[in-house]
């Protein structure tokens, strides 16, 4: 278990909207944080992508904000930047002004709840005025809140989904966390077993699960395009390790999505990993990123585990 808080020196905080089911997650960093990205999903929507990338000359990041809305989610990071400017956060260019740095990565959530509510600039500020240090909040908070699972009939047949944390300390201090935001168009399928315990329901009403791919076997097709599926990971540790290296770490940790999620990465989901160092711990990027697949894998669990039903979809919890 555990929590990406557990490496020190990150805080995370949520803004949730119950009522729309809607919501943002913002990590910020006490130190500027190196970061890189692994985006497999083939409908992704962010921000700021551009520090995370290799040939990006300022590759220092000061937050990762996960949030709801789809594309209009975006303007939530304005919120963000505004804390962490106010607070002289970000690459400082003179006469006082910062900018910040916060990759920003959405959901689509808007067939959930009431869609015309969206995650804006207030409520990304409200989510770095409630981040701290030893936040475990898991389920249907934050981004997770409109977060669902199992759609290839539509959001009638799906299950809730949500935020799920985990973490690693090896024996020399190094530490890996993890948190996750569960959307996903495919079922979770439980590590052990193989069988489903998360996704698309049998009926609008039905509490059994029989399996995305096993409905693709037979033939059937979404009929409709709607792009209510992504999952978002971030991965933290407090190893030093270079761009190339934390690039690979986000490669390995993806693979985790495939431990759990059946089907992943397909054209309806807008799968992302990325991966930040915090510190300056000597550590085997290998052995850091096929950690942090597990951990993945862990907290996809979790994040189905610990959701609540909202807007009139299900949680596997109360299925039972």
């Amino acid at each position: 278990m555990g929590s990406i808080t557990d490496i020190e020196g990150i805080k995370v905080g949520h803004a949730s909207d119950t009522e729309a089911v809607t919501g943002c997650t913002v990590i910020l960093f006490d130190k500027p944080a190196l970061g890189a990205v692994d985006m497999r999903g083939g409908g992704t929507s962010t921000r700021q992508i551009d520090p995370l990338l290799s040939h990006n000359t300022f590759g220092k990041i000061h937050g990762v904000l996960f949030t709801g809305g789809s594309a209009f989610g975006l303007d939530a990071s304005s919120g963000v930047m505004k804390y962490l400017e106010e607070n002289n956060t970000g690459l400082h260019v003179g006469g006082g002004t910062y900018v910040p740095s916060v990759p920003t990565a959405v959901i689509f959530d808007l067939g959930i709840g009431d869609g015309t509510v969206r995650p804006d600039s207030d409520m990304g500020y409200r989510a770095c005025l409630d981040a701290k240090g030893d936040n475990t909040e898991e389920g249907s908070v934050g981004a997770g809140t409109g977060a669902s699972i199992g759609k290839l009939l539509g959001i009638s047949h799906a299950t809730k989904g949500g935020i799920g944390q985990s973490s690693f300390k090896f024996e020399n201090g190094v530490t890996v966390g993890v948190l996750t935001v569960v959307n996903a168009f495919g079922d979770i399928v439980s590590p052990k077993t193989g069988e489903v315990i998360a996704g698309l329901r049998d009926t609008p009403e039905g509490n059994t699960y029989p399996g995305t791919v096993n409905l693709m076997r037979k033939g059937v097709v979404r009929e409709f395009e709607e792009p209510w599926n992504t999952t978002l990971a971030l991965v933290a540790t407090n190893a030093e390790l270079s761009n190339g290296e934390l690039e690979r770490v986000s490669i390995i940790a993806q693979s985790g999505l495939s431990k759990v999620i059946s089907p992943v990465n397909t054209g309806a989901d807008g799968d992302l990993v990325i991966a930040v160092s915090t510190g300056g711990l000597k550590a085997d990027a290998n052995a850091v990123g096929s950690v942090a697949a597990e951990l993945l894998a862990e907290s996809i669990v979790r994040a189905s585990q610990e959701s609540k039903s909202l807007g009139g979809v299900p949680s596997p919890a109360d299925l039972k």
